[in-house]
């Protein structure tokens, strides 16, 4: 499960994993943010020889992992739990070192709270989105659709789905089904980059992606799919369901449902009015 965490207002990537009960943190984001270099990869390249030439086998520890890149696509990247980190931390001459430990802190104990009580997860995403304007109304269906997308991978994952490309490929079905557009494009015409695109979607976008979605569940579900592509079948089954309902309403009120319109947008031009 990869994550964005926010450290002075800077991403951070991250990935928690599930097995080890641990953070792992991108080890360029870090250093970009303790160093505000612009050249992080040469700082850590020279920063890894440093560490070597000092009989340190930090390291040589770190592992890697695929993240998601500034280009959307996910790739191979240096990363550190979070003892790794503070040694890293160490080395890294910084006036941002100790704030940083605390939020390592802050970050690790955040996780603890939620695991116990999963509630709490769902509240902090309601106040970042309240934060960034999003009305109440658009911030339940936003948390219900990420309800119902954890309930299709781990429906994906019990079927054999692998995270990642097939996950990625999956998905891509879906949107096109329903939305008449890829991922990719779906983004392009939100005028969107890196950005999550269902942070992005109006309120119909989102309900009729969660009828994609959780149709693709039920469906999966009664069907049991055994190889990627009867997997893909049902994706694009569950997708036509939802593109056929968007069909119908467009048809009713002779607009389009998949367009430019961005909620953070039209969030802010309410929120605007309001103060007016």
């Amino acid at each position: 499960m990869n994550n964005i965490k926010l450290f002075e207002h800077k991403h951070i990537r991250s990935a928690w994993n599930e097995e080890e009960e641990k953070w792992y943190f991108s080890v360029i984001d870090i250093i970009e943010v303790l160093v505000d270099n612009k050249r992080p990869r040469k700082y850590w390249s020279d920063l890894k020889s440093k560490l070597k030439q000092e009989g340190s086998e930090l390291s040589e520890k770190i592992g890697q992992l695929k993240l998601i890149a500034d280009d959307g696509k996910l790739r191979i990247t240096d990363v550190a739990d979070t003892e790794q980190i503070l040694r890293l931390i160490q080395s890294i001459p910084s006036p941002k070192a100790e704030p940083f430990k605390q939020w390592l802190a802050k970050v690790g104990y955040e996780r603890i709270e939620e695991t116990e009580n999963p509630e709490l997860s769902f509240d902090r995403a309601m106040q970042a989105y309240l934060q960034k304007g999003y009305s109440k109304e658009w911030i339940n269906q936003r948390l219900k659709s990420i309800e119902v997308r954890k309930e299709l991978t781990n429906e994906w994952e019990n079927r054999g789905v692998k995270k990642g490309q097939e996950f990625a490929m999956l998905t891509d079905i879906i949107t096109q089904a329903w939305s008449g557009k890829k991922v990719k494009d779906y983004k392009k015409l939100k005028g969107l980059k890196k950005e999550n695109l269902r942070d992005h979607m109006t309120n119909l976008d989102l309900v009729l992606n969660m009828l994609a979605e959780a149709s693709t569940t039920e469906i999966s579900k009664e069907k049991k799919p055994k190889t990627i592509d009867e997997n893909k079948v049902i994706a694009e089954q569950g997708g036509t369901i939802a593109g056929n309902t968007r069909k119908q309403i467009e048809e009713k009120t002779g607009k389009k449902i998949v367009s430019a319109d961005n909620a953070i947008t039209i969030a802010g031009k309410k929120n605007l009015k309001k103060l007016k």
